[in-house]
């Protein structure tokens, strides 16, 4: 697994299926009640990190139903945090589409400025957070939003700010097919094959 994840950092060889019911557990038996200790918490987990999996239990405290309330957008920056220094898809990828995800959805106009910032960061995997915060907004998706984020890395030549582009404009066909056969044929030529092969997976292109 380490290998796979090309991660500098050693794996205990817990599977996920195990794991979660382990966090879960925990989370019960040592509930937080303020969401200072419960950030602290979670930037230990992640920092102090030995191994991947308690990168994974981090997530899964930021993640877990019982502490919803804490997440508002104060803690931004400790996702940003997170993203710098995970800058990688297996931790980036739920935090950009649940939990920034969720606190973009209930604090839009708060939110969707700061995305506007982050879809032009220096760091790929904030811009690539920025193009994927909205993959389970479905028919709340932003659409203005979406193709600022999008066109932000229509010129980026990493595999992972093309992947993000082409699985974002997936998510958004499920529900407005018609609309991202548009925006495909708009971009024309500035859009990658593969950000265009993912976009149009279950599409299919337009027809003249």
């Amino acid at each position: 697994m380490q290998a796979y994840m090309k991660s500098t950092m050693p794996y205990r060889g817990v599977p996920t299926p195990r794991n979660r019911p382990i966090v879960a557990g925990a989370i019960a038996a040592h509930p937080l009640a303020a969401s200072r200790v419960w950030e602290e918490v979670i930037r230990s987990l992640w920092f102090d990190a030995s191994y991947r999996e308690e990168r994974y239990a981090a997530i899964g405290i930021l993640q877990a139903r019982r502490y919803r309330a804490f997440r508002t957008p104060e803690i931004l920056p400790l996702l940003r945090d997170l993203i710098v220094s995970g800058a990688w898809w297996d931790l980036v990828d739920g935090i950009a589409t649940q939990t920034v995800g969720e606190i973009l959805v209930g604090w839009p106009s708060l939110i969707t400025p700061e995305m506007h910032r982050w879809s032009r960061d220096a760091n790929l995997w904030i811009r690539r957070t920025a193009i994927l915060s909205q993959n389970h907004a479905r028919l709340r998706t932003d659409e203005t939003l979406l193709v600022v984020c999008i066109e932000a890395s229509l010129a980026a030549r990493d595999f992972f700010a093309r992947k993000a582009i082409g699985w974002a404009l997936r998510e958004y066909a499920k529900v407005r097919p018609e609309r991202v056969r548009a925006l495909v044929d708009q971009w024309g030529e500035r859009l990658s094959g593969l950000s265009r092969r993912e976009a149009l997976k279950h599409v299919g292109p337009s027809v003249e």
